[in-house]
């Protein structure tokens, strides 16, 4: 029975699907990529642009998927027969009704330029406008990334005289890192990343926790990237499986490009510093990858080593040239991480050392296609945003930009940390009811008869406890200000990316509460109970007479104002 349906099965419809199957799974895998970029970019800005920064990530997927298929598509194809000598069909061809493997083509496609598109977000973070990077989106998938694939992977003119690239070092992750560059150096630096005299100042970002696991997130939807277009369906027309054949080479060079890239960028890390810098093992292992992306179907196994170890090296090298000899603020690395890698190794892949027999590449080519690709970018990108920078629409306000992006352009916080919490409603809630007897505002003699102010200086995570701890002393109203001081918490030494600042002014939560019946000495010492950690740094508790109150709405005075 079983032998019987088999027999009446279409061997070609059989490999169709498994091959469709395949693409469409690399497809999802290298899609989940962009829950690593956001995480990463996420990680590497400050917590008041958090909000701002994984917007733009959901926006240049949903905007620019949709502006890749009614025209992007077009343009490649058309690009592709403009520079070939091809003839050209209908530019809205992707749009036919009947067209469902030609989609899943198609969708394989999409992926890798949203890729291009999203490195971008990172150079220019913390300071842009999003419609301004929503633009630039737009018109990255429409025109620069669709011309750029034009002229090489639809078939155009780099492609004709040789240029290779396996899946996109150059074609994608080069083609964003130098358009994030252009756009960084246009849109200028951050407030106070660069002194008078030249000297840069180190801007950490929020979160290490973050930007390492963006980063294994990253690592892990690149087998996508790299494996998933080793075996691709064949050409048109063709019946058999998707040439697997170097599938075993492409997911070992990968694997070794990756983690050859991590060690470069600790060596010249500790070279520099003294110190492994956390970032820069995380950015190396993506270097690493990025350098092996264009070559790793035709590198041995010792040149995937070679080329993944320059990538990641180079790293810090090229990070700290642009940042104090170009003084470009590239918040994210993504030159370095996927710009000079890319190139690297793009051109290295021209060199017989690195490559199997009969590679059959040349350097000459990839020299040519590397400055083409490069010099349409820079120039597609800078005459973009030079147009919004003339007409006063890239960047946010310097009050906007010192307050944050979250708040500004989304009207949220990423991290509300003087939000209501469980417990406690700043309104009075979670507070016993008094009993009628009990003398308040109008006649107790708490605090002499006078109005107290109780102002301390707490740890932002003890929030929350002294919130609990003044409601149960039937004083929940006060006002909570995120500050920064110094006393007798000793500085400490930070490093961000190899670069080393000294940290004397730490992140307290000022806490003001006026009282008038209940007493201030009682408040004071709720304070320091729900605050003590035992360790300097915990802060102070002071109380302040006021000498007088006045209640806006009712006109009341003294203390029943208070």
């Amino acid at each position: 029975m079983s032998e019987s349906v088999l027999l009446q099965m279409d061997p070609t419809a059989i490999t169709e699907a498994i091959n469709y199957v395949w693409v469409l799974v690399v497809t999802f895998l290298i899609f989940f990529m962009h829950a690593g970029f956001a995480m990463l970019e996420a990680g590497q800005v400050r917590s008041k642009n958090v909000a701002n920064q994984l917007t733009k990530n959901m926006l240049t997927w949903s905007v620019g998927v949709i502006v890749f298929f009614l025209v992007g598509s077009g343009v490649e194809a058309f690009t592709a027969a403009l520079t070939a000598g091809g003839e050209y069909g209908n530019f809205f061809a992707i749009l036919s009704p009947d067209q469902s493997l030609v989609w899943v083509d198609w969708l394989f496609g999409a992926v890798f330029a949203m890729t291009a598109a999203t490195i971008v977000s990172g150079a220019v973070a913390g300071r842009m406008k999003l419609r301004a990077y929503v633009t630039y989106t737009i018109l990255l998938a429409a025109v620069i990334y669709p011309v750029v694939t034009g002229l090489t992977w639809a078939g155009g003119w780099l492609d004709t005289i040789g240029f290779t690239d396996f899946a996109g070092g150059m074609i994608v992750h080069g083609m964003g890192g130098i358009a994030g560059l252009t756009a960084a150096w246009i849109v200028g630096p951050r407030l106070n990343r660069f002194n008078s005299d030249g000297t840069a100042n180190v801007i950490p970002g929020h979160s290490i926790t973050f930007a390492v696991l963006g980063t294994l997130i990253l690592c892990f939807g690149w087998y996508g990237f790299n494996v998933g277009t080793a075996a691709t369906p064949l050409a048109e027309g063709a019946t058999g499986l998707a040439a697997f054949q170097s599938v075993g080479r492409v997911a070992l060079t990968t694997t070794l490009g990756m983690a050859a890239g991590a060690i470069g960028a600790s060596v010249v890390s500790l070279v520099k510093t003294k110190k492994v810098d956390t970032l820069y093992v995380a950015n190396g292992m993506l270097a690493g990858l990025v350098g092996i992306t264009s070559n790793t179907d035709l590198i041995t196994w010792y040149g995937a080593l070679f080329i993944g170890l320059i990538a990641g090296a180079q790293l810090p090298i090229v990070f700290e040239m642009i940042e104090k000899r170009l003084q470009i603020d590239d918040v994210c690395a993504v030159f370095s991480v996927h710009g000079s890698a890319g190139v690297i190794g793009a051109l290295l892949l021209g060199v017989p050392l690195f490559t199997i027999p009969d590679a059959g590449v040349s350097f000459v080519d990839q020299l040519i296609g590397v400055v083409v690709i490069a010099g349409w970018t820079i120039f597609a990108t800078a005459v973009i945003f030079g147009a919004l920078k003339a007409i006063g629409q890239i960047r946010v306000s310097e009050g906007h930009e010192f307050d944050g992006l979250d708040i500004s352009e989304h009207g949220v916080e990423t991290y509300p940390e003087f939000g209501v919490d469980d417990t406690t409603a700043t309104d009075g809630g979670g507070i016993p009811p008094s009993d009628d007897d009990t003398l308040r505002a109008d006649g107790g003699l708490t605090n002499n008869g006078e109005i107290k102010m109780v102002m301390a200086y707490v740890r932002p995570d003890k929030l929350a406890a002294v919130k609990r701890a003044l409601a149960e002393t039937g004083a929940p109203s006060l006002t909570v200000t995120n500050v920064s001081g110094r006393g007798s918490q000793p500085a400490k030494k930070g490093q961000w990316r190899g670069e080393e600042y000294t940290v004397d002014l730490h992140q307290k939560v000022k806490i003001e509460c006026i009282v008038a019946d209940i007493s201030a000495e009682a408040v004071a010492e709720a304070i320091c109970e729900a605050a003590r950690t035992e360790d300097p740094g915990d802060g102070k508790v002071f109380i302040l007479p006021v000498e007088e109150a006045y209640q806006v709405r009712t006109g009341k005075t003294g203390r029943d104002a208070v």
